[in-house]
């Protein structure tokens, strides 16, 4: 897992080459705030040439944030992203490496009968019951704990360093909100467990909307109650400190919401989601920082906002507007392709906007 000796050495190698806030903190080390993510590809043999080539360019090019889940591309992507690790000439504690479960994953490709399949390898075997899926999610404990198992066992870690309940406002679709609250601390519970076994070092939450929303929206959760569920948490697990340290959230130019909207109760009133993480100490990375590829495009950022940005591409200037955002770790690109990623890591030679220069972007 990743180390504070080994991310300060990764830092000091490849520190030169970047702006002075390239790298920032996460625990008590630090990590790139350009990371590479893995969601976007068919499952096919090429795909994971591809990414296994990208994934291994990146982290020895000075990207040390690796963000995967088990469902992504039917497991294909944790295979790819393990075979990239243990290719590469990099300490393998120098890199945050985070991974999800919450989301049924097929093995390898979809099978011609995804109900069957579901059925055979996860009701059967009594990893999950229909009770307790949605749409393909679920956070019953015993999924995760199997979930988890997959994800080592694909990445060949010992521990991953970050591990995330993948879009658990799935669940409001057939929960209240009360309840799904309820289901999180259960899963914290486990988690916390498995963070005492060494399988995990930290663990949080991956979300699409429910942070980014009002509070009367029917997929809203509170960031800090889910905070609070996660210190119950730890109490009935009996840790001595909560393991819940990371919020994924969707950030670009046209979905700033987690910074904009003040959405969750603070001390002082409401704030926005990334100002509460500030606050209570948890680390945010950016998904798609590049709208899935709509930001790489010329003109697709406002000309007012590009004019401010810093980067010799669309694609660059739209990394550091996600990593200028107050309180961000880092922006995870999506990276399926080798021949993408001197320009994406390219980025962190540029300085993000400071904190006046990003307010004014919404003037």
């Amino acid at each position: 897992m990743v180390t504070k000796e080994a991310s300060w050495a990764y830092r000091d190698a490849f520190g030169e080459e970047f702006a002075r806030t390239y790298f920032r903190r996460f625990g008590p080390g630090v990590v790139s705030s350009v990371g590479v993510g893995t969601y976007l590809g068919d499952p096919t043999d090429a795909a994971d040439d591809r990414y296994e080539r990208a994934v291994r360019e990146a982290i020895e090019s000075g990207v040390s944030v690796v963000d995967t889940a088990v469902n992504y591309r039917a497991q294909r992507s944790e295979r790819a992203v393990g075979r990239a690790i243990e290719a590469a000439d990099v300490d393998r504690e120098a890199l945050l490496v985070a991974t999800k479960g919450g989301f049924v994953p097929f093995d390898g490709d979809r099978p011609d009968d995804a109900a069957a399949y579901v059925r055979e390898e996860w009701f059967d075997p009594g990893y999950a019951s229909p009770e307790e899926m949605v749409r393909g999610n679920c956070l019953a404990p015993r999924f995760l704990d199997r979930s988890l198992d997959r994800s080592l066992e694909n990445l060949g870690l010992e521990t991953v360093d970050c591990y995330y309940v993948h879009n658990p406002e799935t669940q409001l679709e057939e929960r209240d909100r009360g309840a799904v609250y309820d289901l999180l601390e259960d899963a914290f519970v486990r988690l916390e467990e498995r963070r005492e076994a060494g399988d995990l070092r930290y663990y949080g939450v991956a979300t699409w909307e429910c942070f980014r929303v009002p509070e009367g929206h029917p997929n809203y959760l509170s960031l800090p109650e889910v905070v609070r569920r996660a210190r119950a948490a730890s109490d009935r697990a009996g840790t001595t400190a909560t393991g819940f340290r990371a919020v994924q959230l969707p950030f670009n130019v046209h979905m700033a919401d987690a910074f904009t909207r003040e959405a969750h109760p603070g001390p002082d009133g409401p704030q926005s989601a990334l100002a509460f993480a500030d606050g209570a100490g948890l680390s945010v990375f950016a998904s798609a920082p590049l709208k899935q590829g709509e930001l790489a495009r010329e003109g697709a950022i406002p000309g007012e906002v590009a004019a401010k940005l810093s980067g010799e591409t669309p694609a660059q200037r739209a990394i550091n507007f996600a990593r200028s955002a107050p309180g961000m770790t880092a922006a995870l690109v999506g990276t399926g392709s080798p021949d993408h990623v001197p320009e994406n890591v390219g980025a962190g030679r540029y300085e993000p906007l400071g904190a006046d220069a990003f307010d004014s972007t919404f003037e």
